[in-house]
């Protein structure tokens, strides 16, 4: 079984990349710039617009409104790119508590459907 930790790292991550820089793109932001900021290569910004990587896992409101008001804060340059990984990590802790780690951890690995690994809605802050 793999960790929950190691499901956030292959489909969490780079699903939160994806919508922040599809949100950056949609703003305005140069693939460049965006990758500047996220402090990643440009074709994988590339890949993150198109859906070659980070697709697949659908976020609710919350989450959205969240990285959508990152997205906006990094636009107006009222964040920079040392508040990605805090930002990111509060992101991440909200998908925790959403149960989605959960649901990414049963169709991806055999995990026991029992299982409580990814603490679910019981995260705490």
């Amino acid at each position: 079984m793999k960790p929950p930790c190691e499901m956030v790292v292959w489909y969490v991550i780079p699903a939160i990349r994806s919508e922040l820089a599809k949100d950056l793109l949609t703003l305005g932001m140069k693939q460049k710039k965006i990758s500047e900021l996220m402090d990643i290569t440009q074709p994988a910004v590339s890949q993150y617009i198109t859906d070659k990587r980070g697709s697949g896992i659908e976020f609710s409101d919350e989450v959205n409104n969240l990285i959508q008001s990152f997205a906006q804060d990094l636009y107006d340059e009222n964040a920079t790119k040392y508040d990605i990984i805090p930002r990111t990590c509060n992101i991440c802790k909200k998908i925790k508590a959403e149960d989605i780690l959960c649901q990414i951890h049963k169709t991806k690995s055999d995990v026991n459907w029992e299982c409580h690994a990814c603490l679910g809605s019981d995260l705490e802050d």
